[in-house]
């Protein structure tokens, strides 16, 4: 018993705090996975955006490396009194009980899809000054990460399951949100048998990359929609019934929900290397707006 103890104690130590979205491990995967897919063109311009990191100032949180953009807006995120007001643009949860709609709880573009959009505008605006489009590379590659998780999008009255206390496997005391966040992303990009890091076939691009930020937005509703929150309470009608505050997922339901952690966390490299390359193209096809 001692031993479990203890082993439970150091598993809790690796756990992403629940304000790291996506967990600190998952989102530096994507950017690495989208560094091994870019053009070298294409790094050769993120690496000269990056020096202008001083300008910033934001000493606190480096942004040196595309793995320091996959992470610092969350970790600017923690002097409040400058940043507070991006703390919306980490997602854009919708009612996973009603129609997907793509323009809700998006007020004034304070959203996650909406935000990957402006970032991109942004970064691709060759007349902006660099630190401002390095600014934008890190929303940009962060909010990107963070619209494939898909309690970033799914919702049902419990913002996005972090009103839902569940354990994981023998680990009590978690968080629905917090699980999909951390440790099942962990293990669904720990198989060093099939490392996510990797350059991809241009087959394996396309059935993994393309579509628009809206479009991920939706795909991770649905994902929390047919298979979040069934999964974790043994349910397929979840929009009959008011659902208990408390629940567990056993080891089946974490082996299950390994593959679809892992392809989003693959998909968004991808798409991160996609937004890269075309922010950066001679005369970049710039997302369009949205109403």
């Amino acid at each position: 018993m001692r031993h479990l103890l203890l082993a439970l104690c150091a598993f809790a130590l690796l756990v992403p705090a629940p304000a790291s979205a996506w967990g600190f491990y998952a989102h530096r995967k994507t950017a690495d996975i989208a560094e091994t897919n870019v053009s070298p063109e294409a790094r050769a311009k993120i690496r000269r955006l990056m020096r202008s990191e001083a300008l910033l100032g934001t000493p606190e949180c480096p942004l040196a490396t595309i793995q320091d953009a996959s992470v610092w807006p969350d970790c600017i995120r923690r002097s409040f009194w400058r940043w507070g007001y991006t703390a919306a643009w980490h997602y854009r949860t919708a009612p996973i009980c009603e129609t997907f709609n793509p323009r809700a709880n998006c007020s004034g573009g304070n959203c996650v899809t909406a935000q990957i959009e402006r970032a991109h505008r942004v970064l691709a605006d060759e007349s902006l000054p660099d630190h401002v489009r390095l600014e934008a590379l890190a929303f940009m590659v962060h909010f990107a990460g963070d619209v494939h998780m898909p309690l970033h999008s799914g919702d049902k009255e419990d913002r996005g399951g972090n009103d839902r206390e569940a354990d994981y496997g023998i680990v009590p005391g978690l968080n629905l949100h917090w699980i999909w966040d951390g440790p099942l992303a962990e293990r669904a990009i720990s198989d060093p048998a099939d490392p996510v890091v990797r350059r991809y076939t241009a087959a394996e691009r396309a059935e993994l990359g393309g579509g628009m930020a809206a479009d991920w937005g939706r795909e991770s509703w649905e994902i929390s929609r047919s298979f979040v929150y069934p999964t974790a309470f043994d349910t397929e009608s979840v929009c009959e019934a008011d659902l208990p505050m408390k629940t567990a997922l056993t080891q089946d339901d974490i082996t299950r929900g390994v593959p679809i952690a892992k392809r989003r966390v693959q998909q968004a490299g991808v798409r991160i290397a996609e937004l890269l390359e075309s922010a950066f193209a001679p005369g970049p096809l710039v997302l369009p707006e949205r109403d």
